[in-house]
Protein backbone atom coordinates (compact mmCIF):
# COMPACT_ATOMS: atom_id res chain seq x y z
CA UNK A 1 0.00 0.00 0.00
CA UNK A 2 2.57 2.18 -0.78
CA UNK A 3 0.83 5.65 -1.27
CA UNK A 4 -0.09 5.34 2.63
CA UNK A 5 3.58 4.16 4.31
CA UNK A 6 5.97 6.31 4.96
CA UNK A 7 9.80 5.11 5.94
CA UNK A 8 12.09 7.50 7.39
CA UNK A 9 13.08 4.37 9.36
CA UNK A 10 12.80 0.69 8.20
CA UNK A 11 9.56 0.32 9.24
CA UNK A 12 6.20 2.88 10.12
CA UNK A 13 6.59 4.91 13.10
CA UNK A 14 5.39 4.45 16.38
CA UNK A 15 1.88 6.19 16.78
CA UNK A 16 2.10 9.66 18.28
CA UNK A 17 2.65 10.47 22.16
CA UNK A 18 -0.98 10.44 23.65
CA UNK A 19 -2.14 14.00 24.39
CA UNK A 20 -5.93 15.14 25.11
CA UNK A 21 -7.52 17.24 22.84
CA UNK A 22 -11.44 16.67 22.49
CA UNK A 23 -12.64 16.11 19.12
CA UNK A 24 -13.35 19.05 17.30
CA UNK A 25 -11.41 21.76 19.41
CA UNK A 26 -9.51 24.10 18.10
CA UNK A 27 -5.81 23.86 18.34
CA UNK A 28 -3.14 26.21 18.44
CA UNK A 29 -2.90 28.11 15.20
CA UNK A 30 -6.64 27.64 15.17
CA UNK A 31 -5.99 23.90 13.66
CA UNK A 32 -7.91 21.01 14.42
CA UNK A 33 -5.27 18.16 16.67
CA UNK A 34 -5.12 14.78 15.05
CA UNK A 35 -3.64 13.11 17.91
CA UNK A 36 -4.98 11.44 20.79
CA UNK A 37 -7.83 9.39 22.08
CA UNK A 38 -10.74 11.75 21.60
CA UNK A 39 -9.32 11.70 17.66
CA UNK A 40 -8.83 8.47 17.40
CA UNK A 41 -12.28 7.32 18.84
CA UNK A 42 -14.41 8.98 16.54
CA UNK A 43 -12.16 10.94 13.69
CA UNK A 44 -15.68 11.04 11.37
CA UNK A 45 -16.78 13.65 13.94
CA UNK A 46 -13.43 15.76 13.13
CA UNK A 47 -13.52 15.73 9.87
CA UNK A 48 -17.57 16.47 9.85
CA UNK A 49 -16.81 19.50 11.63
CA UNK A 50 -13.81 20.47 9.34
CA UNK A 51 -15.74 20.63 6.46
CA UNK A 52 -18.56 22.53 8.34
CA UNK A 53 -16.11 25.02 9.68
CA UNK A 54 -13.16 24.94 6.85
CA UNK A 55 -14.47 23.66 3.51
CA UNK A 56 -12.65 20.80 1.90
CA UNK A 57 -9.23 21.94 3.24
CA UNK A 58 -8.66 22.31 6.61
CA UNK A 59 -5.65 23.42 8.67
CA UNK A 60 -4.76 20.47 11.24
CA UNK A 61 -1.88 19.55 13.85
CA UNK A 62 -0.24 16.30 12.87
CA UNK A 63 1.41 16.48 16.51
CA UNK A 64 2.18 18.82 18.73
CA UNK A 65 3.88 21.95 16.74
CA UNK A 66 3.76 19.94 13.28
CA UNK A 67 0.98 21.60 11.04
CA UNK A 68 -0.21 20.74 7.33
CA UNK A 69 -3.60 20.83 5.39
CA UNK A 70 -6.10 18.01 5.60
CA UNK A 71 -8.43 17.53 2.37
CA UNK A 72 -11.86 15.99 2.95
CA UNK A 73 -13.23 16.49 -0.26
CA UNK A 74 -13.29 13.37 -2.63
CA UNK A 75 -13.29 15.07 -5.74
CA UNK A 76 -10.46 17.49 -4.17
CA UNK A 77 -8.76 14.66 -2.96
CA UNK A 78 -8.49 13.05 -6.92
CA UNK A 79 -7.25 16.55 -8.08
CA UNK A 80 -4.51 16.96 -5.62
CA UNK A 81 -3.15 12.81 -5.67
CA UNK A 82 -3.33 13.03 -9.22
CA UNK A 83 -1.70 16.96 -9.76
CA UNK A 84 2.29 16.36 -10.31
CA UNK A 85 2.62 19.60 -11.77
CA UNK A 86 1.81 21.58 -8.56
CA UNK A 87 2.37 18.65 -6.02
CA UNK A 88 5.62 16.83 -5.50
CA UNK A 89 5.57 13.39 -3.39
CA UNK A 90 9.70 14.16 -2.18
CA UNK A 91 9.48 15.69 0.64
CA UNK A 92 12.71 17.23 0.86
CA UNK A 93 11.48 20.76 -0.04
CA UNK A 94 9.55 20.40 3.25
CA UNK A 95 9.42 24.18 4.63
CA UNK A 96 9.64 23.24 8.95
CA UNK A 97 12.04 20.71 7.93
CA UNK A 98 14.50 23.02 6.45
CA UNK A 99 13.83 26.09 9.26
CA UNK A 100 13.96 23.65 12.02
CA UNK A 101 10.22 23.86 12.82
CA UNK A 102 10.34 19.89 13.12
CA UNK A 103 13.01 18.32 13.91
CA UNK A 104 14.10 14.76 13.14
CA UNK A 105 12.98 13.21 16.35
CA UNK A 106 9.03 14.57 15.93
CA UNK A 107 6.91 11.31 16.32
CA UNK A 108 5.49 11.99 12.64
CA UNK A 109 8.92 12.44 11.00
CA UNK A 110 9.05 8.57 10.04
CA UNK A 111 5.75 8.66 8.30
CA UNK A 112 6.63 11.89 6.31
CA UNK A 113 10.77 12.69 6.23
CA UNK A 114 12.43 11.39 2.79
CA UNK A 115 13.49 7.99 2.09
CA UNK A 116 15.42 6.83 -1.49
CA UNK A 117 12.25 4.19 -2.09
CA UNK A 118 9.41 4.49 -4.78
CA UNK A 119 7.10 6.29 -2.46
CA UNK A 120 9.22 9.62 -1.97
CA UNK A 121 10.33 9.77 -5.25
CA UNK A 122 8.65 11.66 -8.50
CA UNK A 123 8.95 10.97 -12.23
CA UNK A 124 11.56 9.11 -13.82
CA UNK A 125 13.17 8.32 -10.19
CA UNK A 126 9.48 6.84 -9.14
CA UNK A 127 9.00 4.87 -12.30
CA UNK A 128 11.85 3.30 -12.54
CA UNK A 129 11.23 2.23 -8.56
CA UNK A 130 7.63 1.70 -8.91
CA UNK A 131 8.19 -0.46 -11.84
CA UNK A 132 10.53 -3.09 -10.26
CA UNK A 133 8.09 -3.37 -7.16
CA UNK A 134 4.92 -3.40 -9.29
CA UNK A 135 7.15 -6.27 -11.68
CA UNK A 136 7.64 -7.89 -8.99
CA UNK A 137 4.17 -8.79 -7.26
CA UNK A 138 2.37 -9.32 -10.81
CA UNK A 139 4.64 -12.40 -10.29
CA UNK A 140 3.31 -13.75 -7.12
CA UNK A 141 0.72 -16.72 -7.85
CA UNK A 142 -2.53 -15.54 -5.87
CA UNK A 143 -3.68 -19.15 -6.06
CA UNK A 144 -0.28 -20.30 -4.25
CA UNK A 145 -0.44 -16.83 -2.05
CA UNK A 146 -3.76 -18.34 -1.12
CA UNK A 147 -2.88 -21.62 -0.04
CA UNK A 148 -0.04 -20.01 1.86
CA UNK A 149 -1.90 -17.37 3.59
CA UNK A 150 -4.77 -20.47 4.74
CA UNK A 151 -2.11 -22.85 5.81
CA UNK A 152 -0.27 -19.90 8.04
CA UNK A 153 -4.39 -19.01 9.28
CA UNK A 154 -5.10 -22.91 10.37
CA UNK A 155 -1.62 -22.56 12.45
CA UNK A 156 -2.56 -19.29 13.78
CA UNK A 157 -6.48 -20.36 14.98
CA UNK A 158 -5.18 -23.85 16.58
CA UNK A 159 -2.65 -22.10 18.91
CA UNK A 160 -5.80 -20.42 20.40
CA UNK A 161 -8.70 -22.74 19.44
CA UNK A 162 -8.77 -24.60 22.74
CA UNK A 163 -9.33 -21.44 24.59
CA UNK A 164 -12.14 -20.40 23.71
CA UNK A 165 -10.79 -16.77 23.84
CA UNK A 166 -8.60 -14.74 21.80
CA UNK A 167 -6.96 -11.41 21.30
CA UNK A 168 -7.36 -11.46 17.66
CA UNK A 169 -5.19 -8.28 16.79
CA UNK A 170 -2.41 -9.81 18.97
CA UNK A 171 -2.98 -13.16 17.89
CA UNK A 172 -3.82 -13.08 14.36
CA UNK A 173 -4.45 -10.05 12.03
CA UNK A 174 -0.54 -8.67 13.29
CA UNK A 175 1.20 -12.15 12.70
CA UNK A 176 -0.37 -13.24 9.59
CA UNK A 177 0.76 -10.55 7.36
CA UNK A 178 4.95 -11.14 8.59
CA UNK A 179 4.32 -14.98 8.34
CA UNK A 180 3.29 -14.39 4.43
CA UNK A 181 6.22 -11.63 4.08
CA UNK A 182 8.43 -14.08 5.17
CA UNK A 183 7.92 -16.58 2.93
CA UNK A 184 6.75 -13.88 -0.62
CA UNK A 185 10.27 -12.65 0.29
CA UNK A 186 12.03 -15.96 0.41
CA UNK A 187 13.36 -15.35 3.88
CA UNK A 188 15.17 -18.58 5.88
CA UNK A 189 12.02 -20.13 7.71
CA UNK A 190 13.61 -20.35 10.67
CA UNK A 191 13.71 -16.74 10.92
CA UNK A 192 10.06 -16.32 11.27
CA UNK A 193 9.50 -16.17 15.17
CA UNK A 194 11.88 -13.62 15.33
CA UNK A 195 11.30 -11.78 12.47
CA UNK A 196 7.66 -11.35 14.18
CA UNK A 197 9.33 -9.99 17.27
CA UNK A 198 11.35 -7.79 16.01
CA UNK A 199 8.72 -5.86 13.97
CA UNK A 200 6.24 -6.04 17.46
CA UNK A 201 9.23 -4.41 19.35
CA UNK A 202 9.72 -1.63 16.47
CA UNK A 203 5.64 -1.01 16.54
CA UNK A 204 5.79 -0.90 20.05
CA UNK A 205 7.92 1.64 19.91
CA UNK A 206 9.65 0.93 23.89
CA UNK A 207 13.20 0.61 24.99
CA UNK A 208 13.88 -2.50 22.67
CA UNK A 209 12.89 0.00 19.33
CA UNK A 210 16.47 1.09 18.60
CA UNK A 211 18.35 -2.57 18.53
CA UNK A 212 15.35 -4.37 16.76
CA UNK A 213 15.89 -1.10 13.93
CA UNK A 214 19.20 -2.68 14.09
CA UNK A 215 18.51 -5.98 13.54
CA UNK A 216 15.73 -5.29 10.80
CA UNK A 217 18.40 -3.70 8.70
CA UNK A 218 20.79 -6.24 9.07
CA UNK A 219 18.45 -8.97 8.36
CA UNK A 220 17.71 -7.53 4.76
CA UNK A 221 20.86 -6.55 3.93
CA UNK A 222 21.99 -10.30 4.80
CA UNK A 223 18.48 -11.31 3.01
CA UNK A 224 19.64 -9.34 -0.11
CA UNK A 225 23.09 -10.49 -0.01
CA UNK A 226 21.90 -14.45 0.03
CA UNK A 227 19.75 -13.64 -2.77
CA UNK A 228 22.65 -12.49 -4.96
CA UNK A 229 24.14 -15.80 -4.78
CA UNK A 230 21.19 -18.41 -4.24
CA UNK A 231 18.35 -16.34 -6.19
CA UNK A 232 15.00 -18.09 -6.03
CA UNK A 233 10.88 -17.93 -6.90
CA UNK A 234 10.50 -15.15 -4.66
CA UNK A 235 9.87 -11.03 -4.63
CA UNK A 236 13.35 -10.09 -3.66
CA UNK A 237 15.44 -12.61 -6.25
CA UNK A 238 12.75 -10.57 -8.57
CA UNK A 239 13.65 -6.91 -7.57
CA UNK A 240 17.19 -8.54 -7.70
CA UNK A 241 16.99 -9.70 -11.31
CA UNK A 242 14.68 -6.99 -12.45
CA UNK A 243 15.74 -4.86 -15.58
CA UNK A 244 16.00 -1.71 -13.57
CA UNK A 245 19.50 -2.76 -11.77
CA UNK A 246 19.06 -1.86 -8.47
CA UNK A 247 21.74 -1.55 -6.05
CA UNK A 248 21.55 -3.82 -2.63
CA UNK A 249 20.84 -0.38 -0.90
CA UNK A 250 18.24 0.29 -3.12
CA UNK A 251 16.97 -2.97 -2.65
CA UNK A 252 16.82 -2.55 0.82
CA UNK A 253 15.30 0.51 0.90
CA UNK A 254 12.17 -1.08 -1.77
CA UNK A 255 11.79 -4.19 0.68
CA UNK A 256 11.93 -1.76 3.44
CA UNK A 257 8.62 -0.15 2.23
CA UNK A 258 7.24 -3.29 1.32
CA UNK A 259 7.32 -4.82 4.36
CA UNK A 260 6.21 -1.54 5.92
CA UNK A 261 3.44 -1.33 3.47
CA UNK A 262 2.17 -5.28 4.03
CA UNK A 263 2.11 -5.45 7.86
CA UNK A 264 0.72 -2.56 10.07
CA UNK A 265 -2.32 -1.80 7.13
CA UNK A 266 -2.74 -4.87 6.27
CA UNK A 267 -2.74 -5.66 10.38
CA UNK A 268 -5.96 -3.19 10.37
CA UNK A 269 -7.61 -3.95 7.28
CA UNK A 270 -7.94 -7.98 8.46
CA UNK A 271 -9.11 -6.72 11.86
CA UNK A 272 -11.21 -3.49 11.01
CA UNK A 273 -13.06 -5.59 8.62
CA UNK A 274 -13.33 -8.36 11.47
CA UNK A 275 -14.51 -5.91 13.59
CA UNK A 276 -17.04 -4.88 11.14
CA UNK A 277 -17.94 -8.21 10.73
CA UNK A 278 -18.60 -9.56 14.50
CA UNK A 279 -20.35 -6.25 15.32
CA UNK A 280 -22.92 -4.67 12.18
CA UNK A 281 -26.02 -6.58 11.84
CA UNK A 282 -26.16 -6.01 8.06
CA UNK A 283 -22.71 -8.55 8.24
CA UNK A 284 -23.50 -10.56 11.55
CA UNK A 285 -26.47 -12.00 11.09
CA UNK A 286 -25.52 -13.72 7.98
CA UNK A 287 -22.45 -15.87 9.55
CA UNK A 288 -24.00 -18.44 11.40
CA UNK A 289 -26.06 -19.17 7.98
CA UNK A 290 -22.98 -20.26 6.37
CA UNK A 291 -23.17 -17.19 4.15
CA UNK A 292 -20.34 -14.80 4.95
CA UNK A 293 -19.82 -11.71 2.77
CA UNK A 294 -16.37 -11.16 3.87
CA UNK A 295 -15.54 -9.28 -0.01
CA UNK A 296 -18.40 -6.61 0.97
CA UNK A 297 -17.09 -6.15 4.35
CA UNK A 298 -13.91 -5.74 2.77
CA UNK A 299 -15.24 -2.96 0.90
CA UNK A 300 -17.20 -1.44 3.62
CA UNK A 301 -14.14 -1.13 5.37
CA UNK A 302 -11.73 0.22 2.53
CA UNK A 303 -14.76 3.03 2.23
CA UNK A 304 -15.28 4.01 6.05
CA UNK A 305 -12.59 2.94 8.30
CA UNK A 306 -9.78 2.31 5.74
CA UNK A 307 -6.23 1.30 7.50
CA UNK A 308 -4.26 4.41 6.70
CA UNK A 309 -7.28 6.77 7.14
CA UNK A 310 -5.22 10.02 6.64
CA UNK A 311 -2.08 10.35 4.08
CA UNK A 312 -1.39 10.42 0.60
CA UNK A 313 1.05 13.00 1.40
CA UNK A 314 2.44 16.29 -0.84
CA UNK A 315 4.18 19.07 -0.98
CA UNK A 316 2.95 22.19 -3.35
CA UNK A 317 5.80 22.74 -5.25
CA UNK A 318 4.96 26.59 -5.40
CA UNK A 319 2.84 28.73 -3.90
CA UNK A 320 -0.98 28.13 -5.28
CA UNK A 321 -4.43 28.63 -4.44
CA UNK A 322 -6.65 25.36 -4.25
CA UNK A 323 -10.71 25.64 -3.38
CA UNK A 324 -10.13 29.24 -2.16
CA UNK A 325 -7.12 28.22 0.21
CA UNK A 326 -3.47 29.46 -0.20
CA UNK A 327 -1.21 26.70 0.48
CA UNK A 328 2.32 27.72 0.76
CA UNK A 329 5.08 25.88 -1.29
CA UNK A 330 6.71 23.25 0.70
CA UNK A 331 3.81 22.78 3.36
CA UNK A 332 2.43 19.48 3.73
CA UNK A 333 -0.99 18.54 2.19
CA UNK A 334 -2.64 15.32 3.28
CA UNK A 335 -5.56 13.68 1.92
CA UNK A 336 -7.83 12.07 4.15
CA UNK A 337 -9.22 8.73 2.67
CA UNK A 338 -11.91 8.26 5.11
CA UNK A 339 -13.30 11.88 5.00
CA UNK A 340 -13.08 12.10 1.24
CA UNK A 341 -14.90 8.16 0.76
CA UNK A 342 -17.40 8.98 3.69
CA UNK A 343 -18.42 12.28 1.87
CA UNK A 344 -18.73 9.78 -1.31
CA UNK A 345 -20.49 7.10 0.51
CA UNK A 346 -23.37 10.04 1.91
CA UNK A 347 -23.82 11.14 -2.02
CA UNK A 348 -24.47 7.48 -2.80
CA UNK A 349 -26.03 4.84 -0.61
CA UNK A 350 -25.56 2.05 -3.42
CA UNK A 351 -21.61 0.91 -2.65
CA UNK A 352 -22.33 -2.76 -3.05
CA UNK A 353 -19.56 -3.64 -5.95
CA UNK A 354 -18.51 -0.03 -6.15
CA UNK A 355 -14.51 0.39 -5.68
CA UNK A 356 -14.11 3.73 -6.74
CA UNK A 357 -12.65 4.54 -2.90
CA UNK A 358 -9.43 5.94 -2.56
CA UNK A 359 -8.34 3.41 0.40
CA UNK A 360 -5.84 2.64 -2.34
CA UNK A 361 -4.85 6.48 -3.36
CA UNK A 362 -5.05 6.95 -6.91
CA UNK A 363 -2.81 8.91 -9.65
CA UNK A 364 1.08 7.95 -10.19
CA UNK A 365 1.34 6.42 -6.34
CA UNK A 366 -1.76 4.60 -6.26
CA UNK A 367 -1.07 1.04 -4.00
CA UNK A 368 0.44 -1.37 -6.59
CA UNK A 369 -0.09 -4.29 -3.52
CA UNK A 370 -3.82 -3.89 -4.02
CA UNK A 371 -4.44 -7.36 -5.35
CA UNK A 372 -2.14 -9.88 -2.62
CA UNK A 373 -3.36 -7.38 0.02
CA UNK A 374 -7.50 -7.96 -0.87
CA UNK A 375 -6.52 -12.08 -1.34
CA UNK A 376 -4.33 -11.71 2.11
CA UNK A 377 -7.06 -10.40 4.05
CA UNK A 378 -10.18 -12.13 2.64
CA UNK A 379 -8.48 -15.70 2.78
CA UNK A 380 -7.70 -14.63 6.84
CA UNK A 381 -11.29 -13.69 7.70
CA UNK A 382 -12.73 -16.59 5.62
CA UNK A 383 -10.26 -19.22 7.13
CA UNK A 384 -10.86 -17.97 10.60
CA UNK A 385 -14.61 -17.86 10.32
CA UNK A 386 -14.77 -20.82 8.82
CA UNK A 387 -13.23 -22.24 12.02
CA UNK A 388 -15.05 -20.65 14.35
CA UNK A 389 -17.99 -19.57 13.21
CA UNK A 390 -20.03 -19.05 16.67
CA UNK A 391 -17.41 -16.12 17.46
CA UNK A 392 -18.56 -12.64 19.08
CA UNK A 393 -17.24 -9.96 20.05
CA UNK A 394 -15.69 -10.05 24.27
CA UNK A 395 -17.20 -6.61 24.73
CA UNK A 396 -19.35 -4.50 23.39
CA UNK A 397 -18.46 -2.44 19.94
CA UNK A 398 -18.53 0.90 21.63
CA UNK A 399 -15.78 -0.21 24.35
CA UNK A 400 -13.09 -1.50 21.86
CA UNK A 401 -10.19 1.49 21.52
CA UNK A 402 -8.45 2.58 18.74
CA UNK A 403 -4.71 3.34 18.91
CA UNK A 404 -3.85 7.62 18.64
CA UNK A 405 -1.78 8.95 15.80
CA UNK A 406 -3.04 10.77 12.76
CA UNK A 407 -2.34 8.62 10.00
CA UNK A 408 -4.33 5.01 10.86
CA UNK A 409 -7.38 3.86 12.03
CA UNK A 410 -6.04 1.05 13.74
CA UNK A 411 -7.45 -1.26 16.91
CA UNK A 412 -5.76 -1.34 19.90
CA UNK A 413 -7.25 -5.27 20.18
CA UNK A 414 -9.54 -6.90 19.54
CA UNK A 415 -10.79 -9.66 22.17
CA UNK A 416 -13.40 -12.40 21.11
CA UNK A 417 -15.18 -15.63 22.50
CA UNK A 418 -16.28 -18.77 21.07
CA UNK A 419 -17.16 -22.17 21.60
CA UNK A 420 -13.55 -23.76 22.72
CA UNK A 421 -12.63 -26.68 19.99
CA UNK A 422 -9.80 -28.82 19.21
CA UNK A 423 -6.90 -28.20 17.52
CA UNK A 424 -7.06 -29.62 13.37
CA UNK A 425 -3.31 -29.56 13.16
CA UNK A 426 -3.32 -28.86 9.89
CA UNK A 427 -0.15 -28.95 7.81
CA UNK A 428 1.19 -25.49 7.81
CA UNK A 429 4.65 -25.00 6.45
CA UNK A 430 7.12 -25.41 8.99
CA UNK A 431 10.81 -25.17 7.83
CA UNK A 432 13.40 -27.96 8.04
CA UNK A 433 15.75 -25.84 9.47
CA UNK A 434 18.94 -26.27 11.57
CA UNK A 435 19.38 -25.63 14.72
CA UNK A 436 22.52 -23.32 14.49
CA UNK A 437 20.62 -20.58 11.97
CA UNK A 438 20.33 -17.30 13.80
CA UNK A 439 18.82 -14.15 12.66
CA UNK A 440 21.56 -12.11 12.54
CA UNK A 441 23.10 -14.71 10.15
CA UNK A 442 22.93 -14.33 6.45
CA UNK A 443 19.22 -15.92 5.52
CA UNK A 444 18.69 -18.70 2.57
CA UNK A 445 16.57 -20.73 0.86
CA UNK A 446 15.16 -23.26 3.47
CA UNK A 447 12.65 -25.73 2.02
CA UNK A 448 9.48 -26.34 3.53
CA UNK A 449 7.85 -29.31 4.88
CA UNK A 450 4.61 -30.19 6.76
CA UNK A 451 5.55 -30.17 10.70
CA UNK A 452 4.53 -33.21 12.89
CA UNK A 453 0.54 -32.92 14.84
CA UNK A 454 2.72 -34.01 17.82
CA UNK A 455 4.95 -30.98 17.47
CA UNK A 456 2.64 -28.28 18.55
CA UNK A 457 1.97 -27.48 21.89
CA UNK A 458 -1.68 -27.81 23.51
CA UNK A 459 -3.01 -24.62 24.52
CA UNK A 460 -4.79 -24.23 27.88
CA UNK A 461 -7.92 -24.57 28.62
CA UNK A 462 -10.41 -21.39 29.19
CA UNK A 463 -10.91 -22.83 32.12
CA UNK A 464 -6.93 -23.22 33.25
CA UNK A 465 -5.38 -19.60 31.74
CA UNK A 466 -5.75 -16.72 33.92
CA UNK A 467 -6.54 -12.92 32.78
CA UNK A 468 -3.15 -12.07 30.47
CA UNK A 469 -1.33 -9.13 29.97
CA UNK A 470 -0.59 -8.10 25.89
CA UNK A 471 2.41 -8.59 26.34
CA UNK A 472 2.16 -12.23 27.75
CA UNK A 473 -0.26 -12.82 24.70
CA UNK A 474 2.92 -12.40 22.65
CA UNK A 475 5.12 -14.11 24.18
CA UNK A 476 3.02 -17.10 24.38
CA UNK A 477 2.20 -16.90 20.69
CA UNK A 478 6.05 -16.27 20.10
CA UNK A 479 6.60 -19.48 22.00
CA UNK A 480 4.40 -20.99 19.83
CA UNK A 481 5.54 -20.40 16.43
CA UNK A 482 9.26 -20.59 17.49
CA UNK A 483 8.13 -24.46 18.44
CA UNK A 484 6.01 -24.83 15.05
CA UNK A 485 8.61 -23.81 13.20
CA UNK A 486 11.65 -25.64 14.31
CA UNK A 487 9.70 -28.89 14.71
CA UNK A 488 10.42 -29.37 18.57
Amino acid sequence: MTDRIAAAGPVPPPVCPVRTGATGVVGSRGTVPMYGPDFAADPHAAYERMRTVHGPIAPVELSPGVYGSLVTSYQLGLEVLRDTERFAKDPRGWRAVHDGTVQQDSPVAPMMMYRPNALFCDGEAHARLRGAITDSLDRVDPHALSEYVERSAETLIDAFASRGEADLLIEYASVLPLLVFNQLFGALAADGPKLVETMMKLFDSGEEAAQANEDLLRWISGLVASKRQQPSADVTSWLIAHPSQLADDELMQQIILLMAAGTDPQQNLIANALRLLLSDDRFAGELSGGSMPVEDAIDEVLWNDPPMANYGTRFPRYDCDVAGVRLRKGEPVLISYAAANHEAAIASDRRSGNRAHLAWSAGAHRCPAERPARVIATVAIERLLDRLPDMELAVPVEQLTWRTGPFHRALASLPVRFPAQLATHAEPFAASAPESARFDENPGDTPWKPVPSSSIPPAETSSERQPESPQAAKRRLLSFLTAWWRGQ
